[in-house]
């Protein structure tokens, strides 16, 4: 391939592993396959930045004197809140003629404000989905995945997120061998898809107010190949399935099917990620009784089958 350059845009408030993640993984790359990527990084007027943690960041010089680049990575941290309009100003400018926008964490909501994301599918951290959403209306925010790509533009969410979308850009730029070397030397899993949710099913739904209910979570996660309809549900919490579905919903802000299909889901993802079980025994301890019904819900909620998911994020077959 020919040499990308990546330029990371730097500020203050930046947070610092939003920038030393994605650049520790690129810079990986670029040891590991010399010419790969030029890495600079640029602040407004090329000052040194000091990042939300208090560390202070030394850039390669100002944006406007950066080359153009391939890649423009925006990273996030508390500088996005209120950005400097000259930020802003410079993303708009410059960020249509980057072949390859990306954003960590927040950096969503600065390519927001510049208008990089509008008319396009984008995600950002957990936190932040409904402000990116509410001030963005032209923005169709997701915040269910820990990435997305939508074109030329891929935007992630918190932190490690970040890291794992690197990994990604590097393996499509490269080879997955690249991107796993560099996962390997950093001492991180390259097994996380873009569209693998930000939380566990545990943590995406809250947590129920009455013991009845937070008894039926436990239950669900422990045993997602039992009966596991809303009446059984129901007759095991001593409320009718009316009364049960909707108390459920109230509490935990997820439907009894939607929370049982995510449990199911995290269960197989599991099973075939850390065990040697077959498909058929991964589908039946899962709760998905055949192979045929754990392959749609894979392919529905991750966009690919469960052997070709084994074999994309199973660390222990690369070794």
């Amino acid at each position: 391939m020919a040499q990308h350059t990546l330029l990371l845009v730097l500020f203050d408030g930046v947070q610092s592993l939003d920038v030393t993640g994605p650049l520790e993984v690129f810079s990986g790359a670029e040891q590991h396959t010399p010419g790969t990527y030029l890495i600079r990084t640029a602040s407004l007027d090329g000052g040194p930045v000091r990042t939300s943690s208090g560390l202070t960041l030394v850039p390669d010089g100002a944006l406007d004197a950066a080359p153009r680049p391939h890649t423009l990575l925006v990273p996030g941290g508390q500088g996005t809140r209120d950005p400097d309009p000259r930020l802003t100003g410079w993303l708009r400018t410059h960020g249509p003629g980057a072949p390859r926008l990306v954003s960590v964490c927040t950096g969503a909501l600065l390519l927001a404000a510049a208008g990089l994301l509008d008319g396009r599918r984008a995600t950002t951290h957990w936190a932040y989905c409904d402000r990116l959403a509410r001030d963005h209306p032209a923005v169709t925010v997701d915040p269910e995945p820990i990435y997305v790509r939508d074109g030329h533009v891929a935007t992630s969410a918190g932190v490690t997120a970040g890291v794992d979308l690197a990994l990604a850009l590097v393996e499509e730029d490269l080879d997955r061998d690249v991107a796993l070397t560099v996962a390997r030397h950093l001492v991180v899993f390259l097994r996380r898809p873009g569209n693998q949710a930000q939380f566990s099913a545990q943590l995406a739904a809250q947590t129920a107010r009455r013991e009845p209910l937070r008894e039926i979570q436990r239950w669900i996660t422990e045993h997602p190949a039992d009966d596991l309809t809303v009446e059984s549900l129901a007759a095991r919490a001593r409320l009718s399935p009316r009364h049960f579905a909707r108390a459920f919903r109230e509490e935990t802000g997820t439907t009894p099917g939607r929370y049982v299909d995510r449990v199911r889901l995290e269960h197989a993802r599991r099973l075939l990620e850390d065990t040697a079980d077959g498909v058929g025994e991964v589908s039946r301890a899962s709760g998905y009784g055949t192979p045929e019904a754990m392959r749609r819900a894979f392919v529905k909620a991750l966009g690919t089958a469960p052997a070709e998911y084994r074999r994309r994020f199973r660390p222990a077959l690369t070794h």
